[in-house]
Parts: C-alpha cells; structure tokens; sequence
C-alpha cells in the first residue's frame, strides 16, 4: 500500500569527505578522498588498513558532561540539520519531538581500560559506565535538545540509520510526532577494525567498490540526520519542504550470519516493499545510492539484484568517499541522495579503475548528470538485513 509521503525540512552530514553536508559533497564532487592509518587508535594487525577518520576538532560546544564520540558525531550533523531546518532549540520544546537514531559502535566499545582493568581485579573508577550510559546517541540528543517525544536507537548493523529514517518517518504519518530527528552516527573502533581484519574483508588501499580489483572495505565514521515533519508543522512554520521521504522497505534473508544472500533474496523483497510504499515505479527513479561495500560478496549480489530490477538505472557507492561508517551508513547516503537530487548531479565511482566484467551492471565512473526528482538508498547488513529508502523532491 502507497504510504503518505513524509516532509524533509532539514539535513546535516559529516564525514571524512567534510564536516557539513556542504563540504562532504563538494569534496565528492572533486573526486577527493584521502583514507589513511587510523589515529585515535593502534592495532597488532602487520597490515595497517586504511579508514577515512575525522582527523580535524568536532564543532561541538563545550559540556559539562563528558560524552563518547558517536554522540557528538550526532550532535554535529543534528545541529546542522535543525539549523537548516529553521528550528531554534527553544522551540523544539514547544513540539512533540521525536528522536530515532542509528548505530551499531555507539556507546558501547570504547571503554577497554576499564574492562582490562577490572578483568585484572582492580576496582576501576566507574567514570566510564556512567560515560557509556549517557552516550546513547538518541537519547543524548534528546537530553541535549530537551526534546519528551519518542526516543529510539536502532541497533540493526549497518543498515540501522536507514531503519531509523523509515521508523521516524512512521512516526510522523501515524501522529505521534509533528517533527523527527532522525538518521544515524558512529565512530571508528579498534574492536571494529580488528574485526573486519579478521574476516579479511578490509582493503589495504583505499576502497574500490564494484571494481576488479576490489578487496573489501575501508571503515569510517561519521553522522546524517533528517528532520522529518509533518505537512501541518511545516505549513503552519511557513516553511517548504527541501524533500520527501516517499517509501521504505525492510526484510530479512535468513541466509547466513554475514554474507548476504547470492541472489539477493532479502534485498529484493524490502526494494518491492519500498517501490510499493511510496508509489514509483522503477522508471521513474533518476539514480541509485547503493551499499557498495567494495567486497567481493556485497558487490557480487547488489550488482545482481540492481541488474535485474534496474538494468538501466545509473548508481554510485559512496563508501568510495566516506568508509563504511557502519550504522552511519544508511543515513549518511540518505543525506548525500538528496544533495544529489538538489544538484542534479551524481559523484563518480572514484577508484573504480576496471569494472569487474563478471558484473552485469557497473557504477557510474565520472560525475553525471540527473534527469528526474527520485532517488534510492540501500543498505545491507550483517544478520541478513536489507532496507531501502525512496527520497524525492517532489510529493510524487
């Protein structure tokens, strides 16, 4: 059933690529990426895998409360959304806010002092839980903002900061909400990054998704954030809509812990349920964000399923710019899709070199341009998971 299309009144994104939504896209645009060792943390892995880090100070004022970095990644990108938004903070008390974010690092890695220490026997200070309980990143913003709306973190591996856009945007349609803070933040993690190097699917070179000669991914980090509203708020507000999130789609593979479904099972089903829910039939689509991982398995599948229900339709992977900012992911690319939709103009697969023949469809090489007002994002994830989001500039 076609589902009521959900206002887009503020967006804010920072990555490697830049620390606002301006800047991450127009670095894109000049094919500028520069992932490297990371810093904030060291490894005994020999190989030293590239990431895209946010190396420069986070535009965070001050607080009395010390906070672990996804939450200020989300403070960053929401302060930039709400700005642009029009929403003052004091107003935001005057609205039934709700807040829905994604992450899958969050609050709950980067305390390894304190277990080691308290594995040893010792009896460390319990600064850190208190830090960890405090860092959930949706419930940090909605103490940040003092916002008493829903409140949610998605926790869904790396497709949570999509489903956190789609269950905001219910929230909003069914009500319960006049405005959502929605998306998704995550930080770069030793446990993380030893993790992927462990099931060799990290790059040793900067990424190349869809390429021939892809080895796996890089990681990042980073935050997007949507405000989503309803037709009413934003009416009575005197603002326009600079989007629509027009559908959404969920479903499950049941295939295998990590490797997603050869044929893509999973993937098509939560594409059909989001081509049905925001009524647009796969002609009209103007491009595609897709999860592009630079894995063999990601790529292989996404490419198969993209080649079978949209043969002709241009995509693009911005991991190739931003890592894979895991439980970010999903809403960073929700946030780049509609700079792409604004711009009319699709990034270039950079570092793509040879498309891998054995592909039946290849991401767009250079910077193109877009005819027509809708794109998709997509997610994959670990668990089997698969969600997709439809975004448009105009109702439909």
């Amino acid at each position: 059933m076609k589902k009521a299309p959900v206002a887009i009144s503020g967006a804010g994104c920072l990555c490697a690529a830049g620390l606002t939504l301006k800047e991450s896209f127009s670095a894109m645009l000049r094919g500028e990426r520069n992932p490297k060792p990371p810093v904030a943390f060291s490894s005994s892995h020999i190989e030293k895998f590239p990431v895209f880090e946010i190396l420069a100070p986070l535009p965070i004022p001050g607080s009395d409360v010390e906070l672990l970095r996804t939450s200020l990644l989300a403070f960053s990108a929401a302060g930039e959304a709400l700005a642009d938004a029009g929403l003052e903070p004091e107003q935001l008390g005057q609205l039934r806010v709700g807040v829905c974010i994604g992450t899958t690092v969050g609050s709950a890695m980067n305390n390894e002092d304190f277990y080691r220490d308290f594995r040893a026997g010792d009896e460390p200070e319990m600064t850190a839980i208190d830090r960890y309980l405090r860092s959930n990143p949706a419930a940090a913003l909605a103490r940040r903002y003092q916002l008493d709306g829903p409140c949610q973190t998605v926790v869904n591996a790396c497709s949570s900061g999509t489903d956190a856009i789609g269950l905001g945007a219910a929230w909003v349609r069914s009500g319960l909400c006049d405005v959502a803070v929605v998306g998704g933040a995550d930080e770069l993690c030793r446990t993380t990054y030893n993790g992927f190097a462990s099931l060799m699917i990290a790059d040793p070179g900067p990424c190349r998704p869809f390429s021939s000669q892809r080895k796996g991914l890089n990681l990042g980090e980073g935050a997007g954030i949507l405000i989503l509203e309803s037709a009413a708020m934003l009416g009575k507000r005197g603002r326009q809509a600079r989007g629509y999130l027009l559908g959404y789609g969920s479903a499950v593979d049941a295939y295998h812990l990590t490797a997603p479904h050869p044929e893509g099972e999973g993937l098509q089903r939560a594409l059909a349920e989001c081509l049905v829910s925001s009524g647009i039939t796969a002609e009209k689509i103007a491009f595609i964000n897709s999860h592009g991982t630079g894995t063999p398995d990601n790529d292989r599948t996404e490419s198969r399923v993209l080649g079978k229900l949209f043969p002709d339709t241009p995509f693009v992977a911005t991991k190739c710019y931003t890592g894979h900012t895991l439980g970010a992911a999903g809403a960073i690319e929700a946030v780049l899709t509609l700079a792409s939709l604004e711009q009319q103009v699709l990034p270039g697969n950079v570092g793509l070199g040879v498309p891998d023949t054995g592909l039946p469809v290849h991401p767009v090489a250079e910077n193109s341009a877009i005819r027509g007002t809708v794109g998709l994002s997509e997610s994959l994830a670990f668990g089997g998971n698969n969600s997709a989001i439809m975004l448009g500039l105009e109702v439909g």
